[in-house]
């Protein structure tokens, strides 16, 4: 299936490793010149040495800071004339209780979930008009929806950016803006091993068989995704196959979502 992507623009955040990584390979595949953003400039260099055969830029930013997502916006204007496409991915889990987690730690969480996302919106969606139209879309989490006890602080500002999504698919799809939001399930990322590395250590228990236990728990499929399944729909998304896909928010998740919730 021609997807139609081959000459676009996109700007990928939280593009070095993990699902954006992937998202990245995605797009490139279809010929999309890309923008990668993410804090760790090295790490950013070497994802764009994975990416033959298109234009890539790095820019070295910290979203949850203010003005940052104007620099990389005045940045991809700069390189590419603005963007075609943008993918929100650049977010990470938490840890904490509702009664401990001090003002600062729902601030960082939502100025990285939330305001990045707004903040881009702002300064990428009037190039994207004046370029006929394009694709946002935002990578939040089946948390959003289903929340995992341990990391309230995630599971709200998740679920403020599915709603963001949507409140932003209803204002911009008069310009020929498609707006969507994609709630991942368990996804084999970085973090999750090394998370289990950590809880591991010590133990009897290998990271390996700690992960294949909480898949077993959770997902009806019995696996993590790879990220490179849940890129492939984010891939799908950006393209004009998917023209009537509008303001909605889809679950990757392996049947891990309950419909009672």
């Amino acid at each position: 299936m021609d997807l139609q992507l081959t000459g676009k623009v996109a700007v990928i955040t939280g593009g070095s490793a993990g699902i954006g990584l992937a998202i990245a390979h995605g797009l490139a595949a279809e010929g999309v010149d890309l923008a990668l953003c993410g804090r760790d400039e090295d790490r950013l260099r070497s994802a764009a040495a994975e990416l033959p055969g298109v234009r890539v830029l790095t820019v070295a930013a910290d979203l949850a800071v203010p003005g940052e997502a104007e620099r990389l916006a005045e940045t991809v204007t700069a390189e590419f004339g603005g963007a075609d496409i943008l993918v929100n991915n650049a977010g990470t889990g938490s840890e904490e209780t509702i009664l401990t987690a001090p003002d600062e730690r729902w601030q960082h969480y939502w100025e990285l979930h939330v305001m990045a996302a707004v903040r881009l919106a702002r300064t990428i969606a009037p190039g994207m008009k004046s370029r006929g139209g394009g694709v946002i879309l935002h990578n939040a989490s089946i948390c959003a929806t289903q929340p995992l006890g341990y990391e309230p602080v995630y599971n709200v500002t998740k679920a403020a950016l599915v709603m963001f999504s949507k409140c932003l698919a209803n204002e911009l799809i008069g310009d020929n803006i498609r707006v969507n939001a994609v709630n991942p399930g368990l996804v084999m990322t970085g973090d999750w091993v090394k998370t289990a590395k950590q809880l591991t250590e010590g133990t009897d228990q290998t990271w390996e068989q700690y992960l294949q236990e909480i898949a077993d728990d959770n997902a009806p499929i019995g696996r993590f995704a790879t990220p490179e399944e849940v890129a492939d729909f984010f891939v799908f998304l950006c393209s004009p196959r998917a023209s009537y896909s509008v303001g909605s928010s889809y679950y990757v998740d392996g049947g891990w979502l309950n419909v009672t919730t």
